[in-house]
C-alpha cells in the first residue's frame, strides 16, 4: 500500500475491526465459559487450584471478569489499549502456569504457549497502533496510540501479570 493510496485507511480500519471483534469477543466467551461451561466456576476455581493458584475461586471469578470484560472493550474499541492490557495480563498467567512446560505448539498434549502468545501479541499491536476509525475509542476521543498504547498494553499487562504470580502462584515443587 502506497502512503497516498486512499483507500489505505479504510483497509487498515477493516483489519483492526475485524481483529478487534474476533479476538474480543472470542476472549469474553472464553472467560463466559469459565463462568457457564459444563463444570461452571467451581471446575474453572478446583482448576485454578490444582496448578497452584493459592486463592482459586477469587481468582476463578478475577480470570473470568478480566477475560469478559477486557474482550467487551477490545471488541468495542473502548479503552483499547486498557483492555489490551488485560488481555496481555491473563495471556501471561495463562503461559507462565499452564503452556510454557509443554513447549511452544499448541497441538502438543496439554497445549503449548503459541496460541497465547499470538493472542497477547494481536492485543499489543492493536493496542499500539490503536483501535482505529471505527471505535468507540475514536468516537469518544480516547484513542492512545504509538509508544503510550505500547507501553499500556504491553507494560500494564505484563506487571499485572507479574503480580498476580508473585502474590498468588504456589505451584508444587518437582520431585
Amino acid at each position: 500500500m502506497l502512503a497516498t493510496d486512499p483507500l489505505g485507511a479504510d483497509r487498515l480500519d477493516v483489519a483492526l475491526l475485524l481483529l478487534r471483534i474476533f479476538f474480543g469477543l472470542s476472549l469474553a466467551y472464553h472467560g463466559l465459559n469459565k463462568v457457564t461451561g459444563p463444570s461452571g466456576l467451581g471446575g474453572t476455581a478446583g482448576w485454578f487450584g490444582s496448578i497452584g493458584m493459592r486463592w482459586p475461586r477469587w481468582q476463578a471469578r478475577l480470570a473470568a471478569a478480566t477475560e469478559i470484560g477486557a474482550g467487551v472493550l477490545f471488541a468495542a474499541g473502548l479503552l483499547t489499549s486498557v483492555a489490551a492490557s488485560g488481555i496481555v495480563g491473563v495471556m501471561f498467567v495463562a503461559i507462565v502456569v499452564a503452556h510454557w512446560k509443554v513447549g511452544f505448539f499448541v497441538f502438543k498434549p496439554g497445549q503449548g504457549w503459541e496460541y497465547c502468545a499470538s493472542i497477547a501479541v494481536t492485543a499489543v499491536a492493536v493496542g499500539t497502533v490503536g483501535a482505529g476509525r471505527w471505535s468507540l475509542d475514536r468516537v469518544l476521543g480516547l484513542q492512545v496510540t504509538g509508544w503510550w498504547g505500547l507501553a499500556i498494553a504491553a507494560g500494564l499487562g505484563v506487571v499485572a501479570a507479574a503480580l498476580q504470580l508473585a502474590v498468588s502462584y504456589r505451584p508444587e515443587a518437582s520431585k
